[in-house]
């Protein structure tokens, strides 16, 4: 099998993260070679961006920081693993930038796709599953836990960051599978094993 790149989005809350890592242990208990990941801080240069975002920056400079962090991150990490044949999971990648930045920042998301290409080297993800639910009931399952900058912006900002996410997978309905993310999180579990074990039986 070739190496495969799967990217895990969606708004705060939605409980990519989590699923992520179940879905890890379960490819594992299948025989995959797996490698997890994630955006900003998967290199130790992505981790040091992650911390300049406590600043007041404007959403190009967001973009541009993210985008030099994910040019690290596929050469230190994911182009690697990806020729030594591995199951990369990525907790947010390209998607996060144009959903965040443009849709709810206002940088124009054409602008950011042509630079993820030029960031990434063409590493684009073979699939993404995107973890959709009303961002109020995301901050509902976070509590009380500290937040990010992007975790402390008005409800408004987040519908349309989840408003962006939707139209790249309108635009994608192929690589960008849409999940339910409001449901109990075993039936949730149960469909991305479903979605991702099909995907890996064809690639």
């Amino acid at each position: 099998m070739r190496g495969v790149l799967i990217t895990f989005e969606g708004v705060e809350g939605s409980g990519k993260s989590t699923q992520m890592l179940g879905l890890a242990r379960w490819l594992r208990d299948q025989g995959y070679p797996v490698e997890q990941t994630r955006e900003p801080d998967g290199t130790p240069f992505g981790a040091a961006v992650r911390r300049l975002f406590e600043r007041d920056v404007t959403p190009l400079t967001q973009a541009l920081l993210f985008l030099a962090a994910r040019h690290q991150h596929v050469v230190e990490r994911i182009r690697p693993w990806l020729r030594a044949r591995r199951v990369v999971l990525s907790d947010r990648y390209t998607d996060a930038t144009v959903a965040y930045q443009g849709y709810a920042g206002g940088v124009d998301p054409e602008i950011i796709r042509e630079l993820n290409v030029r960031a990434t080297g063409g590493v684009l993800p073979d699939l993404t599953l995107l973890f959709d639910c009303d961002p109020s009931v995301g901050f509902r399952r976070r509590g009380g836990r500290r937040r990010d900058h992007f975790e402390r912006q008005a409800l408004g900002f987040h519908r349309k960051v989840r408003r962006g996410y939707r139209e790249i997978q309108r635009a994608e309905p192929k690589r960008v599978r849409l999940i339910d993310a409001a449901r109990p999180a075993d039936e949730v579990a149960a469909e991305v094993q479903a979605i991702v074990g099909e995907f890996l039986r064809g690639a």
